[in-house]
């Protein structure tokens, strides 16, 4: 076996791990938080996506300014969703913000289409998508240039999100929120002002997959199966643990470029397609809960 190549796949996997991850991470936000499922984010990196390219092509601005206002437009769609969707139907059965979330899924895709057209559009951010040159030299490795750039990016707004809930009082208060909604409300914690900080959160941390996975993959529909990809992380690592989406997209990341290699010609191409979703059907047998999920033992 090339130790080269073998090291060249796991560093391409784990770099696109980190990618879906920041996927992952919007779940968890509104998870961790309200105990809802949103299936509509894969929807919200879709439109935020569309959003940024359908500025720059209508208005004809740098992405520079497109970043910005797209970023104000990704945090009234969180805090308007939270107000006008979910909002009258807090203390309703899971199931019930569950499918409310499913059609906010197919307004959000419908709406972003009908806003900036349904065509294929180029994003193109200042990123060369080149190999590293100092691993090539050095090493004799491959490795995007592009992949390295959009994990750091990922690295940092992860290193942010982290400083919010750990250092700040609307952290605290998020954290709190998280724990116990009715303790929280005990104390004075203002829990519809959370939960729609909450998010535009989640918005604009849909803007940046988007804007990352729009310029890999182009800004297409298909940007909203992305959200697809980010179960088996979420399975993996637990739904409720930021910490716990990072490694799950690693180890989703790193397996399904491992097994596309070196299991796809023994059993059939497409292996990478389906592989994550198998390893988190296995997982769940051995732990339902995640890595850094918390087990629940329910007295009857």
């Amino acid at each position: 076996m090339n130790i080269n190549f073998f090291f060249e796949v796991l560093i391409g996997g784990l770099l696109s791990g980190v990618m879906y991850a920041l996927v992952a991470i919007g779940f968890v936000l509104i998870y961790k938080a309200s105990g809802v499922f949103n299936f509509a984010q894969g929807a919200m990196v879709f439109f935020a996506a569309l959003t940024c390219v359908g500025i720059i092509d209508k208005f004809g601005v740098s992405i520079w300014l497109a970043i910005p206002l797209t970023m104000v437009v990704m945090a009234l769609l969180g805090v308007a969703i939270e107000r006008v969707v979910l909002r009258p139907l807090v203390n309703q059965p899971e199931i019930t913000l569950f499918m409310a979330t499913i059609g906010l899924a197919f307004f959000i895709e419908g709406l972003a289409q009908l806003m900036w057209g349904s065509q294929v559009h180029k994003l193109d951010l200042p990123i060369e998508d080149v190999p590293l040159q100092y691993l090539l030299d050095h090493f004799n490795i491959i490795v995007s240039q592009f992949d390295v750039v959009a994990a750091g990016i990922c690295g940092v707004l992860v290193t942010a999100l982290a400083l919010l809930f750990s250092k700040t009082k609307v952290g605290r208060a998020l954290r709190a929120v998280a724990d116990d909604h009715q303790a929280a409300l005990a104390v004075g914690i203002p829990l519809q002002r959370i939960w729609a900080v909450l998010w535009a959160v989640a918005g604009m941390v849909a803007l940046v997959a988007g804007l990352l996975w729009g310029a890999r993959n182009g800004v297409q529909f298909a940007l909203t199966f992305i959200a697809l990809k980010a179960l088996p992380v979420l399975i993996l690592g637990g739904f409720t643990s930021v910490p716990g989406a990072i490694v799950g997209g690693l180890i989703i990341g790193a397996s399904e470029k491992l097994a596309e290699v070196y299991l796809g010609p023994m059993v059939g191409g497409g292996l990478e397609g389906w592989f994550p979703y198998v390893l988190a059907l296995l997982f769940l047998l051995v732990r339902p809960e995640g890595l850094f999920g918390e087990k629940i033992i329910r007295r009857i």
